[in-house]
């Protein structure tokens, strides 16, 4: 009986001994999250999962020291990442700091070398880690196919903004160089005349040493970016690019995601270093399509990746795309070209004031892979609007592209405002949770293919999220 006077909390024991110690089953309850990764990997066939000849060999060597498990570091790494853990030695710290992840490695701990060399050598096996999240959700029935969305964001490089090189600050300091060069010979010379050829004082050419050899390295830098036909690089980055992302603008790689409405399911990921979506649409249906065997019912995208070719691509592949038109219809002036009407069946355009543009010719632009037909106006100097229309002196043209039809298509898809607003909620819910809740505000390895990897790495844990939230498996 609890005497009176003495205190009802509840304090450890650190003197109790058990009789028989409860077993490493019993360290993580029943429906812990981390049971679903290890069962999860423990269902996966690793010899298809993209293992080279070497690396199954090398799993298989009885020679020198045993080496950790394929499996196992491939469960440290998942589960790591569905909780913002992405740095080698802070998963070294999570097997022996953290109940989950010591329970995950049977109480082994991998140094920080040894799980980044895994995850170096394995980056192939990482990304059919994410197609294999895909089929257990295909199996449990969690992916709908009627309405997905794509959409992209841009992630931070590995790489600072300010230690890049810049074509413009470059030929700023080499201008600067010059005029302190020339200053600095001037100088030795003066030297040299008032000392009467005994020599001037030692620390001018120290100086001018030091800046010849910064010229020197400018103009390499310089030369770099000729070559790369760049106007910015950073030499420990070469493959990021500068892009407009949160305000900011900075070293980036621009990561896309294809979503499935009915549990948020990723379906296709992929990273790009294109600074804008533009090229997107038909690579990332395609993979989507790979990934789960058919198109969804209908794919949304925001204005990015509005373009005739991309529009005309979907169409040749036989997915029903909708995507956001760039300019709103009521911002259009009175005669824009998309105030012009093809007619296929004569082969002309008409105009807003209802006069004919006749076939001219074809023209073949540089900033796109088609040629495209021209029409151009024969009554521009008697049209009472001729000024309005055009500035053209010979009249004005309209160009029509291969893909004309798919783009009016698009454009006057019946459903297009109802499921434009479904697209937001459905993919930048992800991303929101991927920068925010998951913390991947910034790439933690260099290079496109280490992106790449790190990329398919988080959606495949983000679908692991979703398939736990929802109970599947």
């Amino acid at each position: 009986m609890l005497q009176k006077g003495m205190s009802r909390e509840i304090r450890p024991d650190y003197e109790t001994r058990y009789l028989f110690p409860p077993s490493l089953e019993e360290w993580v309850d029943a429906d812990h999250p981390v049971r679903y990764v290890r069962e999860f990997v423990d269902a996966l066939d690793l010899s298809t999962l993209g293992l080279t000849e070497e690396q199954q060999a090398r799993r298989h060597d009885d020679h020198g020291r045993p080496h950790y498990a394929v499996d196992l570091l491939l469960k440290l790494w998942l589960y790591a990442y569905m909780n913002r853990i992405r740095s080698s030695r802070a998963l070294e710290k999570g097997c022996r700091d953290h109940l989950p992840l010591i329970w995950l490695a049977g109480r082994y701990v991998p140094d920080h070398n040894t799980l980044w060399r895994f995850w170096n050598r394995y980056r192939g096996t990482i990304r059919h880690l994410f197609l294999q999240s895909i089929r257990v959700a295909m199996r449990e029935n969690l992916m709908g196919l009627v309405l997905q969305a794509l959409d992209g964001t841009k992630i931070s490089a590995a790489a600072s903004k300010r230690t890049a090189w810049h074509e413009a600050d470059l030929k700023k300091v080499l201008q600067q160089l010059d005029r302190e060069i020339e200053r600095l010979e001037k100088q030795i010379e003066n030297g040299e005349e008032e000392s009467g050829g005994d020599g001037p004082d030692d620390r001018l050419p120290k100086e001018l040493e030091k800046r010849e050899e910064l010229r020197t390295r400018i103009q390499a830098s310089l030369a770099a970016l000729e070559k790369a036909e760049r106007k910015h690089m950073h030499p420990l980055e070469p493959e990021a690019r500068m892009m407009v992302g949160g305000g900011r603008t900075g070293f980036a790689y621009n990561a896309q995601a294809m979503v499935d409405q009915q549990d948020g399911i990723i379906v296709a990921a992929e990273v790009t270093d294109e600074e804008n979506d533009e090229h997107q649409l038909a690579p990332m249906l395609e993979q989507s399509r790979e990934n789960t065997g058919s198109f969804a019912k209908t794919t949304v995208a925001d204005s990015g990746y509005h373009t005739a070719a991309g529009l005309g691509a979907a169409e040749a592949l036989g997915a029903d795309v909708l995507v956001a038109v760039k300019q709103k219809e009521r911002e259009l002036g009175p005669y824009h070209a998309q105030r012009f009407h093809y007619e296929k069946a004569t082969d002309s355009v008409r105009c807003p004031q209802g006069q004919t543009l006749a076939r001219e010719g074809t023209r073949r632009n540089k900033a796109k892979p088609y040629a495209v037909q021209t029409y151009r106006c024969k009554v521009f100097r008697t049209c009472p609007v001729a000024k309005e229309c055009s500035r053209d002196r010979a009249g004005r043209t309209i160009e029509i592209s291969p893909h004309h039809e798919a783009v009016i298509r698009n454009r006057e898809h019946p459903d297009a405002r109802a499921l434009l607003r479904q697209r937001s909620a459905v993919v930048e819910r992800v991303f929101a949770e991927i920068k925010e809740t998951l913390g991947l505000r910034r790439w933690s390895v260099r290079g496109l293919e280490g992106v790449r990897s790190q990329w398919a790495m988080m959606c495949a844990a983000m679908n692991l999220r979703r398939l736990i939230a929802v109970g599947g498996g």
